[in-house]
């Protein structure tokens, strides 16, 4: 069974995105977990993303770097997206570790997620000094200095609020990502083709919200970097004891 029942948002509902205490979640056996399926689509008329100039270590950089606000697959599939399952206190553990590279001077992958207090790196792959600049409800929670390639910066203890953390380096104005941290380890973020899994869910009643950094401009920042709005979908549904359910998005 699946329920729509909020639309667009701007993090005004609840909060959701801003610096909050995270929930005490407890590590147990899910033998009869279920599986949440589906997909994120773009439904609307193509915008027109120009690339963002670069304006220094252009003989690294380039002269310019392709915008990610939006980057679409087969079927119109929006890779990037974030979705993620709300109010599950208990469950199965946390596994791997976010490692954000700064690789031909973009950050990569471009949008990631993890759960709060999961081990969390910051690499530089290139031959020219990076910063990684991490914000959280307006507020730095980190700023690391990479100075030299092969510099890898921890930053777990940083990444234990839930929220959204964007990341951008001030030695590079054309340089931006996304951190999306959450109080379980029950999200996923998009593929190439905008399909999502996520498995070993306890069997319930939960709310589903879909994130999307968005791609309609709504200014710039004091770097000149795009801002847009940012889409946030909602919906509930229920997952059955060793069972499957399917919600799909599309945005617009």
């Amino acid at each position: 069974m699946l329920k729509t029942w909020l639309a667009l948002s701007a993090f005004l509902a609840a909060g959701w995105g801003m610096p909050t205490a995270a929930l005490a979640y407890e590590v147990v056996p899910v033998p009869d977990g279920g599986s949440l399926t589906g997909s994120v689509k773009f439904g609307g008329t193509l915008p027109k993303l120009d690339p963002i100039p670069v304006r220094k270590n252009q003989d690294v950089c380039g002269q310019s770097v392709s915008n990610e606000a939006l980057v679409l697959g087969l079927e119109r599939g929006v890779r990037g997206s974030v979705v993620l399952i709300e109010g599950v206190p208990r469950g199965k553990k946390a596994e791997g570790e976010l490692i954000l590279d700064n690789a031909r001077c973009v950050f990569a992958p471009h949008v990631s997620a993890l759960m709060a207090g999961a081990p969390a790196r910051i690499r530089n792959s290139d031959p020219v000094l990076h910063n990684a600049h991490g914000i959280l409800g307006g507020k730095t929670i980190f700023n690391s200095a990479l100075s030299v390639k092969g510099r890898v910066v921890d930053v777990t203890s940083k990444l234990r609020q839930p929220g959204v953390v964007k990341v951008l380096c001030d030695a590079h104005t054309h340089m931006s990502g996304w951190i999306v941290v959450h109080d379980n380890p029950y999200f996923a973020v998009a593929d190439e083709k905008g399909n999502f899994k996520i498995d070993g869910i306890p069997p319930g009643e939960y709310r589903v919200t879909m994130w999307h950094e968005g791609f309609t401009p709504k200014g710039v920042d004091k770097d000149g970097r795009p801002v847009y709005e940012e889409w946030r979908l909602q919906r509930e549904v229920t997952i059955p004891r060793g069972g499957s359910a399917a919600v799909d998005f599309e945005i617009k």
